[in-house]
């Protein structure tokens, strides 16, 4: 009996060695490590849109907290230079023949 647990034992820890070394070979393959290299980036693009969320979320909140919520839509206040409407179809074409 007790050699059969300690062959049991033994094939087990021989066979999650095994397992285990097959990963690590394989995680330091080219192409296991672009799969890391890939991952943490999309870890470290995840991290960053949820730092951004929070940020705004927090701004808002603050703003409101100091009445500096803007009413509607802010709009540009007067710059150096003109607005110029854009051509009409027959001004763009009387432009292009020469």
């Amino acid at each position: 009996m007790r050699r059969g647990l300690w062959f049991v034992a033994g094939a087990g820890a021989g066979i999650y060695a095994m397992v285990r070394g097959r990963r690590a070979a394989e995680a330091l393959t080219v192409d296991g490590l672009r799969d890391r290299a890939g991952a943490l980036g999309v870890g470290a693009r995840m991290f960053r849109d949820e730092v951004a969320q929070g940020r705004s979320e927090k701004e808002s909140q603050l703003r409101e907290r100091l009445g500096l919520v803007p009413h509607g839509r802010p709009e540009l206040e007067g710059g150096r230079h003109k607005a110029v409407d854009p051509p009409t179809p027959q001004e763009h074409d009387e432009e292009g023949s020469t």
